[in-house]
């Protein structure tokens, strides 16, 4: 594994709730979007958004119906929708798999850049939130551009980041449904998908972290359960 797959790591098990949608072509193969609606531990769902290759859709049958469990990475591209650019995020599919049910069947481990200062506020029940903006290298030259949000201590941890702070984190992607206004009598429902944070560390080098032994993709077979608010440190 290089250095740009493992700055980018999936693991999701859920039903696909929505018909494959043509998304793009790739040196004549074909690319599809749908849904997978993922549990999570507290029985809530997340409708997340997932683009596979019609070869594995073939080879899988995957439906409406069908339980897909599979490795891949978090991506994002832009769509320009009513002549602005808007940033897509998607789940895509590298390797199915033929595994059991996992108690956690969303976990992810992402390595980059922060790429827009940290927000950070507190909710009126004084949670304390902050958002950030995560940019992780792909092959190629390209870069992927994650949302990403977190808690607690590791929001007042967050906040202090700068841009061009090298992170690593991990945690599970979730869907947030919000309202948009479009005027002053319309109302749009909209939904965001964001990372939520629940360990996370600043490195100077990465020769000097070892990615995979800090942040070990969680599939739900290991026997720690992650801490709610996770932890953080300084590398």
């Amino acid at each position: 594994m290089n250095s740009t797959e493992k700055n980018n790591r999936v693991f999701i098990m859920g039903e696909i709730v929505s018909e494959a949608k043509f998304s793009h072509e790739v040196y004549g193969e074909g690319f599809y979007e749908l849904s997978v609606k993922v549990m999570r531990l507290s029985g809530q769902a997340d409708i997340l958004p997932v683009t596979v290759s019609e070869r594995l859709i073939s080879e899988r049958d995957l439906k409406v119906g069908s339980t897909l469990c599979a490795m891949g990475q978090f991506r994002s591209y832009n769509k320009l929708e009513n002549g602005r650019s808007r940033l897509m995020l998607t789940v895509f599919v590298r390797e199915p798999l033929d595994a059991p049910p996992a108690r956690n069947p969303n976990s992810i481990v992402l390595s980059g850049y922060i790429c827009k200062p940290p927000v950070y506020r507190t909710t009126p029940f004084n949670r304390e939130i902050a958002d950030l903006l995560v940019a992780v290298n792909r092959a190629y030259n390209k870069s992927d551009y994650i949302p990403c949000i977190a808690w607690g201590r590791n929001a007042r941890f967050v906040k202090n980041l700068q841009v061009g702070d090298k992170i690593a984190l991990s945690g599970r992607i979730q869907s947030r449904e919000y309202q948009k206004r479009l005027s002053e009598v319309e109302v749009k429902t909209m939904t965001a998908y964001e990372v939520s944070i629940s360990k996370l560390a600043a490195f100077d080098s990465a020769e000097d972290f070892d990615l995979e032994r800090e942040f070990m993709l969680y599939t739900g077979t290991e026997k720690a359960e992650p801490h709610p608010e996770g932890s953080h440190s300084q590398m």
